[in-house]
């Protein structure tokens, strides 16, 4: 049961954090990885992105083995590399080294061409106020939509 659409989001990333900047990463994947990943066998709520030696890496983001592969099951959890070019790279390390700012998934999706893509935030962690506002702000859009829906 392979989906055409895969779309696993991170929501507590944008609860947590607000977003400055977004980029697209494609992933180096291993064996069956990307059937699982096709299957929505994947999870990246608990993952994170850090660099070493100047190359992105994604910790913590889980794929499920695929049932049907016979040998070369990766593990679940280990670490992905993330393609980005140079520039791209030096800017999301620029902006990693400076405090309080981070690099978090939001969104793991197959490109049009089948690739296994995943799309980071340049971030940076929200105070608790913020979030109380962004709370209360839904919960209007909500309530407004109920009114809506209710004169229709």
């Amino acid at each position: 049961m392979i989906q055409k659409k895969v779309n696993i989001q991170n929501k507590k990333a944008r609860f947590e954090y607000q977003i400055l900047d977004t980029y697209t990463a494609g992933m180096v994947l291993n064996g069956s990885e990307i059937k699982s990943i096709r299957m929505s066998k994947a999870s990246i709520t608990e993952a994170y992105c850090y660099f070493n030696r100047e190359e992105l890496f994604i910790k913590g983001m889980t794929v499920s083995e695929y049932r049907f592969a016979s040998f070369g099951k990766p593990q679940p959890t280990r670490e992905r590399k993330l393609l980005l070019n140079k520039r791209e790279l030096a800017k999301i390390q620029k902006h990693a080294t400076t405090k309080g700012n981070t690099i978090v998934p939001l969104r793991l999706f197959i490109s049009e061409k089948g690739w296994a893509k995943l799309e980071i935030g340049l971030a940076t962690g929200k105070k608790l106020y913020d979030k109380r506002e962004d709370l209360k702000t839904k919960d209007v859009k909500r309530d407004l939509d109920r009114v809506r829906k209710s004169f229709n």
